[in-house]
Formats: structure tokens, sequence, C-alpha cells
């Protein structure tokens, strides 16, 4: 059913959601799995993968650990670490064909949060063709 599916982390509590129910989906469907992280810091937007500190070292580290967790259940999974704005990114990544189904999780905000903190996930939902999967966050 699904060959790849993307899974979108931003490095917050807020991920476990996506990443407990894509692994038995995953599973079920013998799909490989993707992890994106998009750093967004001042240098990932100024410098892309040419950036270099703290931020970067941690995202990749998370992105390790949380590969981990995929590998241990006999899941193929692979990391990717973009820069930039989140959503553009992640849109970008998916308009190369890499991806039959993307999963988020969401933060839950309403109507007001989302217009002053733009969201993620309304963005990259009009700006793709696959199907997105969407969990609110407990």
């Amino acid at each position: 059913m699904y060959k790849t599916i993307l899974v979108t982390l931003d490095g917050t509590s807020t991920d476990r959601a996506i990443i407990e129910h894509v692994k038995q989906l995953a599973a079920l469907t013998k799909s490989r799995v993707v992890l994106l992280h998009v750093a967004d810091g001042w240098a990932a937007r100024t410098f892309g993968s040419d950036a270099v500190g703290p931020e970067v070292g941690e995202d990749i580290a998370y992105l390790e650990k949380v590969k981990a967790e995929f590998t241990s259940k006999n899941i193929p999974t692979e990391t990717e670490l973009a820069y930039g704005e989140p959503a553009a990114e992640i849109v970008k990544w998916v308009q190369r064909g890499n991806c039959d189904l993307i999963a988020m999780s969401t933060h839950g905000h309403r109507f007001i949060a989302d217009l002053f903190l733009g969201a993620t996930a309304t963005r990259v939902r009009h700006g793709v063709n696959v199907p997105v999967l969407l969990l609110k966050a407990k």
C-alpha cells in the first residue's frame, strides 16, 4: 500500500504520537520509513547545509535515536536533515517523488494561533499531491 512513508519530526514531545503510530503502520504495510527534520534556526536558514553548531548536532543525534527505534522493529529507515522553513522544505522533499504518504504530528493550535504561528501541517497538505496523515499530539 505505502512503499515509503515520510515522517516529519520537529524534535518536540509531539513527535511521539506519530512515531508510535507509524511504527505499527510501517510494520503492517512493510513500508520503508524516512524520518525528516528541518533545522530552522538562524544558522540553518542562513547557511543551509553548511550550517554547523550545537543545533545541527542535536538534530542529527535525535534523528539517529528515532531511527534506532524503527530499525529495532526491523523497519527499513533512513534519516534526512533539511535546512530552512519547515513547510517549504517538506513540500520540496515530497515533490521529488520520494514518498507515497506523509505522516505528521500536529500541535493542535486553533484558528488564531494558526494565523500567527503559520500551521506547517496546513501548508504541507495544500502543497503536496500525496496523502497526509495528521495526528494531534496529546
